[in-house]
């Protein structure tokens, strides 16, 4: 056993022993993307707002054969994560609760009854040894294919209220410190032409003081600290490197944990496009992903660890879940471990 210090201790006031079982176990799961009955009813339509009937096939055949066939029939994902993660002594979801069908986030109802429902079987399974980053589909981005959609503040506003979600979050276990943040703020730039203009002044205030929080929690780490970071979206790491987001403390990090690119393999291709030029001819997607890939280089900065989606990609089927075993005294360093989960034999359930 080991002695840490409690949560939520006010400033100036003496640490609280924090008895810390060794090692300490932690279930990571990332890009859930569950659908709720609205959701699920929405089903095939979900392709309907591209116009172009070419583009419109492209897309299908992209998402038919690589990406996700019929991405709201993969609930029962999250009912096995559930079963395996009880004895976990802590639980992270690391973004992405809904399908975010109408591209806006959770301000869409349907969106916004997806999430409630994930994270609320979460919360009832795992009560306060719960952790939830926000990914970008609670807040919102322009479809592939279509200028439809995109960020939105009142997502924003209700998956920080209604939905419970903390923009940052830290939790120490020992002399490890678990830090989440929201990789859309961070990478807020790359979002520009995906918000609605009156509203960008408000998202650029969110972002500071999102960068506020950042810095003075790594400024307040121990020399011993390490830190295990939880951002949904890579995108954001070269903003952190450079953006002076973390000062000079980027070397306390051990591991960061992403989500968000949903099978190893996408992360392969990825870093393989490190370095790219920018697209600008093919619209806003490409323009944003090329921006990102660009900059990709300084992920190796942040030793990555990848927790894919549950389910995977279509074309390999290689989703699952993660955990990690920390040595609360900081001896050695986090062992991570991947767990996959089959598709079922006869096709994706409810």
């Amino acid at each position: 056993m080991a002695i840490g210090v409690a949560d939520g201790v006010s400033p100036g006031s003496e640490p609280v022993p924090l008895i810390v079982p060794d090692p300490f176990r932690i279930a990571i799961v990332s890009d859930i993307h569950y659908a709720g009955p609205a959701e699920t009813a929405r089903g095939h339509s979900m392709l309907g707002r591209i116009e172009n009937p070419l583009r419109r096939w492209l897309v299908g055949q992209h998402r038919h054969w690589v990406w996700m066939r019929e991405n709201w029939t993969h609930n029962h994902f999250l009912d096995r994560f559930i079963r395996e993660a009880q004895g976990a002594g802590l639980v992270v979801a690391n973004g992405d609760y809904s399908c975010d069908s109408a591209y806006v986030g959770v301000s869409d109802e349907a969106s916004f009854e997806s999430a409630g429902e994930c994270l609320g079987r979460m919360r009832s399974a795992f009560g306060d040894r719960f952790y939830g980053t926000i990914g970008d589909h609670e807040l919102g981005k322009m479809m592939l294919g279509a200028a439809a959609g995109g960020l939105r503040l009142g997502s924003y506003r209700k998956a920080t209220g209604a939905l419970g979600l903390e923009p940052f979050w830290q939790r120490r276990i020992g002399r490890y410190v678990l830090i989440g943040v929201t990789s859309t703020l961070i990478a807020l730039p790359l979002f520009e032409a995906e918000a609605v203009p009156a509203e960008w002044p408000e998202w650029c205030r969110l972002r500071d003081e999102h960068r506020v929080e950042i810095r003075g929690a790594f400024q307040a780490l121990g020399r011993s600290d390490r830190v295990l970071l939880f951002c949904h979206d890579p995108s954001a790491l070269p903003f952190l490197a450079k953006d002076d987001f973390l000062g000079d403390r980027i070397g306390c990090i051990e591991r960061t944990i992403i989500g968000h690119l949903h099978s190893k393999w996408i992360l392969r291709q990825a870093r393989l496009m490190a370095g790219m030029p920018p697209i600008g001819f093919l619209g806003h997607t490409p323009r944003r992903l090329s921006r990102a890939l660009r900059e990709a280089r300084h992920w190796k900065r942040f030793n990555l660890f990848f927790c894919p989606s549950p389910a995977g990609i279509q074309l390999f089927k290689d989703g699952g879940y993660c955990t990690a075993e920390l040595d609360p005294e900081g001896t050695t360093p986090a062992r991570f471990r991947f767990h996959p989960m089959a598709w079922p034999r006869s096709g994706p359930l409810n």
